[in-house]
This record gives structure tokens, C-alpha cells and sequence, in this order.
């Protein structure tokens, strides 16, 4: 089903004669119109022949379609011997036929409707709050299943979540356009793009022309205001500038994911100043992006102190540096999920400063796949460091690579099987998991590749068990401060 044309009028079905126990409807019935007070002759004779249709005894279909054949076989001997009269005595019984069979498909929808609304056990505003749920895609089916279906679909609750990730052939600039509108001022969250899946053909990038956003720009960023949650998956090419504007209206953005771009170092100076009340920030390059410089790193450390509520912070693929990761603990308040992932220059020593530094951070789940050049050593005092009782609040924490770890300082000399001491690490503390998974490129396995969906699930299912425990955290201190 095409997105674009989702909402035209759909093409009837043939009525089978028989009865079901849920039917599937078109749109509503058309107005019929009102019965004429002072009918004429012909209509009553039209009225009278009709009724004599409708009350014929039962009888075979067959007997009935002979006894058809032979009327109009009558019909036409008796006619003029000119062909053309014969064709328009044809066609008029053939008019006259798909005028009987619309009028009692009508008359089948509206029993079938009103079946349907009485079948139909939830009331009106959960089945819009069930709708809410489905993706985009689903939801278009189900608005085309039948009238009560219908009418739910279109409230504008039922587009509050915009899911196209699974129909991105239809989806486009129009499409996208339409349905942020018909969400209205209930928007609440946009997806959109190729979700990659680890086994099977990676799609290609999904492309749009020209700035597929820019509704949220319209009536001063009235629409963009009502966003909560924006992901962007695996969509080609995207310009800055048009993005730029798209997010410095969304000032109520708490959720942000982009996956498969390269445009990241030019966004936090925007989500540094419009963008203060964002929670979850998810950045997934496709390629390495280029070494952030000065200016981009200050930003993205101005992002980092000046966002009270960033808890789940996620840059794979990113050129920082040790100093970098470092500043980032440093000076977030609530960060509890620090993914830096793929990143080819930090070499694990800003650890060592944050040992010290940072006892008391909150910081609960840190996951450093795939980073080149992360040194065994550095792993190591990290380990060290936790049975000294640093990093309080650290709870899992991640450094596997299908490259194994930096042996003695060496580029090249590649360590696949290091010792460290988990099992006195279980001893001294036991709510701490360290994972070091480094399966040997002839063994056939490999860790997970950053990006996609599962590696999403994980970091989503991480952010959720963060939230959980912040608000249990919260529900405390409110207690406490009660009790003063």
C-alpha cells in the first residue's frame, strides 16, 4: 500500500454471500438522498419492480441466470434488427446491474458498520491510545480494515509516535510532510530511515529530496516544539544547515538519534544552545568522521555541562581524544551511559585521572568497542582502580574488539588473550561486569558491528534501565525531603 495514496478511497471487494463475524469495510457510506415526497409514475413503477426482485422465491443460481438469459434473449430478437440498439440494450442492462450491486454493497457496509461498532469491545479513545503504539505502516492498514477502524486512525493521537522505519519505500517528503501534520500539535516523536540488520543485504542509505523536516519549522516552530523524540536512521546525504534549523526549533527534544551520518561535529553547537532539556544523545557515524578540532570540541563539552539532564551519551565512529573523553565525565552532572565506541585515538589513559578525579561520578555503564588502539595496560589499572573502590557507581562496563588490545605500547603487537583479575574483581565487587570479548579473526566470530539494530536494542535497553533507576532515586530523595 502506498503511503502517499493511503487515504484515497480504496477499491471495493466483491460481497460473497455469506455472513462474518468481523467485516472488512471502505470508507463510510455516501448520504443517500431524501425520498422524494410526490414520487412519479415511472419511480413508482421503478419502486414496484424492484420490490418484485427482492421478494422472487429462492431458487438455484442457475435456474435463476436461465431464466436471465432467456428474458434478454427475448429482449433482443424482439428489438430492432440494428446492432447498435442491441449494444445500448446491453448496456443498459449492464448499467442497470452495477447499479443493483453498488446500491446493495452499500446497504451490506452499513450493517457491516454497524456490526462492527457493536462487536468492537474497547471504546473509542483506547483504541486510538492502541493505535498510538503501532507503526506507521500498521496503521495504515488498519485504517482501511473497516469504518470503526477508520475513524480511530484518524484522531490525532493515533500519529502522536511517527514510525516509518518499516515503510520506507513509500515513504517521502510528502508522505512524512502529512503525517506530521495530521499529528499535529499531539506529536510527540518522529523515526525514520533503514534500521540495518546484522544478518542479510545492509539496505542502502534512504534519500529525500530536499529537506524532509521542514514542517516542524512552520508557524515559528509550533509543531517542532511538541517533538520529544527525533531518530534518524541510515538516510543519505543530509544538509547541515537545513538539519540546523530543524533542531533549533525543537527545543523540547529530550531524545535524539542520528545513525549513518557525518554530519555530527557541526550539531553541537546547535544542541548546545537550543536543545538544553536533552536526556538520551545517540551519534553513529558511518564513516570515521575527521578529528574534531578545538572549536567542535568545545561545543560538544559546552553540550556536555550546560544539558542538566543528559544521562545517555552515545558517539561511535568519533575521533576523540583522551583529554576529550575525559572532560566529557568530568563535567556531565547525571551522565549514567558513556558509549565511545570505534573511537581510533583514545588509548584508555584518561581513566586513570577519572580514578581519581571522579570517585563519586555517577556514571554507571561505559562501553569502548572496537577502539584501536586501546591498550592492555590502561584495562588493567582500570580493573585495579575498581578494587580500589573508584568509580562508585560503575556498573558494566564493555572493551571487546574484534582487534584485540594494544600489547607493550605497540601499534602492532596485538593482544587477543589478556590476563585480568575478574575473578578477585567478582570478589571485591561484585555489582561491577567487566566484558573483554577478543575472538581471533580465524575463529569465523565477530563482536558486534556498531549501528545496528541489535547494538541499538542494547544501548536503548541500557538507557531504559538508567531511567529506572533514576527514578527510584528520585522517588527517595522526595521521601527524605519530606521527612525534613
Amino acid at each position: 500500500m502506498s503511503l502517499s495514496s493511503c487515504w484515497s478511497r480504496p477499491k471495493q471487494k466483491s460481497v460473497e454471500n455469506k455472513t462474518l463475524p468481523m467485516i472488512s469495510l471502505t470508507d463510510p457510506p455516501p448520504t443517500r438522498p431524501a425520498q422524494n415526497p410526490n414520487p412519479n409514475p415511472s419511480s413508482v413503477q421503478a419502486d414496484s419492480i424492484i420490490s418484485s426482485l427482492l421478494s422472487f422465491p429462492s431458487s438455484t443460481p442457475f435456474s435463476i441466470a436461465c431464466s436471465f438469459d432467456r428474458e434478454l434473449e427475448n429482449a433482443l430478437a424482439s428489438a430492432s434488427d440494428d446492432a447498435s440498439v442491441q449494444d445500448r440494450l446491453l448496456n443498459r442492462t449492464i448499467y442497470l446491474a452495477s447499479v443493483l450491486l453498488e446500491s446493495t454493497k452499500r446497504r451490506f457496509r452499513e450493517r457491516a458498520s454497524a456490526h462492527n461498532a457493536l462487536s468492537w469491545v474497547l471504546p473509542p479513545e483506547l483504541t486510538v491510545k492502541v493505535f498510538s503504539k503501532l507503526d506507521t505502516k500498521s496503521l495504515m492498514q488498519v485504517a482501511a480494515c473497516c469504518t470503526v477502524f477508520n475513524k480511530c486512525a484518524m484522531d490525532r493521537s493515533s500519529y502522536a509516535h511517527i514510525d516509518l522505519t518499516t515503510a520506507t519505500r513509500q515513504a517521502d517528503n510528502e508522505v512524512v510532510c502529512t503525517m506530521i501534520h495530521r499529528a499535529g500539535k499531539e506529536l510527540r516523536s518522529i523515526k525514520l530511515g533503514h534500521v540495518i540488520r546484522r544478518y542479510g543485504p545492509e539496505p542502502n542509505p534512504m534519500c529525500f529530496n530536499g529537506p524532509f523536516l521542514y514542517s516542524l519549522s512552520y508557524n515559528y516552530g509550533f509543531l517542532g516544539r511538541r517533538l520529544r523524540s527525533l531518530r534518524l536512521y541510515n538516510i543519505g546525504p543530509m544538509n547541515y544547515n537545513s538539519l540546523s534549523n530543524v533542531l533549533s526549533v525543537c527545543s523540547s527534544l529530550t531524545d535524539l538519534r542520528i545513525v549513518g551520518s557525518c554530519v555530527f561535529t557541526h550539531l553541537f553547537m546547535t544542541l548546545s544552545k537550543k536543545c538544553r532539556l536533552i536526556e538520551h544523545l545517540c551519534l553513529v557515524s558511518s564513516h570515521p568522521v575527521g578529528t574534531i578540532d578545538a572549536s567542535a570540541g568545545s561545543h560538544l563539552i559546552e553540550l556536555v555541562t550546560k544539558s542538566p539532564y543528559l544521562t545517555s551519551l552515545t558517539l561511535v565512529g568519533f575521533q576523540l581524544t583522551n583529554e576529550m573523553a575525559r572532560n566529557i565525565v568530568e563535567n556531565s552532572r547525571r551522565l549514567k551511559y558513556l558509549n565511545l565506541s570505534r573511537s581510533p585515538k583514545i588509548n584508555g589513559h584518561f581513566l586513570r585521572d577519572l580514578g581519581n578525579s571522579c570517585k563519586e561520578s555517577p556514571l554507571k555503564t561505559l562501553i569502548m568497542r572496537n577502539c584501536v588502539k586501546l591498550e592492555e595496560t590502561e584495562v588493567l589499572e582500570l580493573c585495579n582502580s575498581l578494587m580500589k573502590g573508584n568509580f562508585k557507581f560503575i556498573r558494566h562496563i564493555d572493551v571487546s574488539s574484534n582487534n584485540g588490545l594494544v600489547s607493550d605500547g605497540g601499534v602492532r603487537s596485538r593482544s587477543y588473550n589478556p590476563t585480568f583479575p575478574l575473578e578477585k574483581l567478582k570478589e571485591e565487587r561484585p555489582d561491577a561486569t567487566l566484558v573483554a570479548d577478543f575472538p581471533l579473526e580465524r575463529s569465523g566470530k565477530r563482536y558486534l558491528v556498531e549501528g545496528d539494530d541489535e547494538e541499538l536494542r542494547e544501548i536503548e535497553m541500557m538507557e531504559a534501565k538508567n531511567d529506572e533507576v533514576d527514578d527510584d532515586d528520585d522517588d527517595d530523595d522526595s521521601f527524605d525531603d519530606d521527612d525534613d
